[in-house]
């Protein structure tokens, strides 16, 4: 039940940069996810990670379903709420907003969801989210009610890890949200990954190869795109050929 925890946690050990690319169900149509998942396995992504900050007409089971019918990509959820659950996928992201003060996101909402879980037969990774300011409001600090991480406050960043860290929490993501005018400063990102052992999965505002390479160098295990990709699904090809290779 630790395949895709141990799949990421040796990548991190192998210094293995991997690419997770973020489907939307309420922004791709299932014929889009389908182009979607040979893309991504035709250039070598290593994750797709699945949810909505609001889902309202999307079909999430058959968004899973169809990704994993067309490739052989890991699926994980990135719920935006309890409803946001699948057993078709192979594991889900069990976010603890600790960048935050909102007590249902840090503990309430999976109190809730617990009872769910335990029956899908899901891989549960425990993460430590982290919400870091990007320039503008994102659809995900609104919804959950929580201020982010200021972008130039390192020293928050890496106390809000190590706690997350000592409470048991086996990811780190530090995300600057979707529609981010700017991601993740490398610095933080390298002060993070120097205080904790876990793997660090940072996303938002990563727009460019260029820009991909800097925020794996700093020291991300996992860089989430997104927004880009929907744009420019020619995207996915470059940032993997860039990612995977940096040790080359």
């Amino acid at each position: 039940m630790n395949q895709i925890y141990n799949r990421i946690l040796a990548g991190c050990e192998g210094r293995k940069k991997s690419l997770a690319v973020l489907v939307d169900p309420d922004k791709t149509s299932l014929a889009d996810c389908e182009k979607l998942a040979h893309n991504a396995l035709d250039a070598g992504a290593d994750y797709f990670f699945v949810g909505s900050s609001i889902l309202t007409h999307g079909d999430l089971d058959a968004c899973v379903e169809v990704l994993k019918a067309n490739s052989n990509i890991p699926v994980i959820l990135f719920p935006g709420n309890t409803m946001q659950i699948s057993d078709k996928a192979d594991a889900i992201l069990f976010l603890s907003l600790i960048s935050g003060r909102n007590a249902e996101m840090l503990i309430g909402r999976h109190v809730i969801s617990a009872p769910m879980l335990k029956k899908s037969g899901l891989e549960i990774l425990p993460t430590g989210y982290m919400l870091i300011d990007s320039g503008a409001p994102t659809s995900v600090s609104y919804m959950s009610n929580t201020f982010p991480i200021p972008h130039d406050k390192d020293d928050i960043a890496v106390c809000t890890a190590m706690a997350g860290e000592m409470l048991g929490l086996k990811l780190m993501y530090m995300d600057a949200g979707s529609g981010a005018r700017f991601p993740v400063r490398p610095s933080m990102i390298a002060s993070v990954k120097k205080s904790v052992s876990s793997p660090v999965i940072v996303g938002g505002g990563i727009r460019t190869p260029e820009k991909a390479i800097d925020i794996c160098q700093a020291g991300a295990d996992v860089i989430v795109i997104g927004n880009a990709i929907e744009k420019d699904p020619a995207l996915i090809g470059e940032m993997a050929a860039a990612m995977h290779g940096i040790l080359k």
